[in-house]
């Protein structure tokens, strides 16, 4: 038995949603733009979604505080998704809609962004917690998919995939997270030694 046509056709299908989601780098770049001004101006990241966007959203902060391809100082980001406690407490307490809502607000200051990943952009969760960031002044910056859902009303900036399948979003969603990565350590840390490229 071989699975090589599948193979094929996965890999081709991931190639051609990267490819298009290309065609969003005006949005990305003023995304960017606001992460940058945001460290350079005393802030951080606080990111947060679910089951995969959960791990994007720790993958992100992970980056940030740990390092990309750059030794260079670590820059302040919150996985909102990371702390049992909260999650399970606040889950039990107030309702499972709240899990991201109650830390933004506990964390969140004006300057600080907030980066809402939902590949629907309906998780209610996400959509509260994005909310609250507004109403706190943060900025907001939204990862989806093609329709952007409810989440793109609620972002300063949202960056929405071409393609209504989770598979190709959250592979998207990877390779705009690492790419702001990329940027922001050579924005800030230009003379810090490359590790890998």
């Amino acid at each position: 038995m071989s699975f090589k046509k599948t193979i094929e056709a996965q890999l081709k299908d991931a190639a051609r949603v990267l490819t298009a989601t290309a065609k969003l780098a005006p949005a990305l770049d003023a995304a960017a733009s606001e992460l940058l001004r945001c460290y350079r101006n005393g802030g951080k990241i606080l990111t947060f979604g679910n089951g995969g966007s959960s791990c994007d959203a720790q993958n992100f902060a992970d980056e940030l505080t740990g390092r990309y391809r750059r030794n260079r100082p670590p820059l302040p980001a919150i996985a909102l998704t990371t702390n049992q406690g909260d999650l399970t407490s606040i889950g039990n307490d107030y309702g499972f809609e709240h899990v991201f809502d109650r830390p933004l607000r506990a964390l969140g200051r004006p300057g600080d962004i907030a980066v809402a990943i939902s590949t629907s952009g309906n998780s209610k969760n996400v959509l509260r917690a994005a909310q609250s960031a507004r109403e706190l002044g943060l900025i907001v910056i939204g990862l989806s998919g093609r329709s952007g859902g409810k989440l793109k009303d609620l972002c300063d900036h949202c960056i929405r995939v071409p393609s209504d399948s989770t598979a190709r979003i959250q592979e998207a969603h990877i390779a705009v997270i690492q790419t702001w990565c990329g940027i922001l350590e050579d924005e800030l840390f230009p003379d810090a030694p490359l590790v890998h490229g």
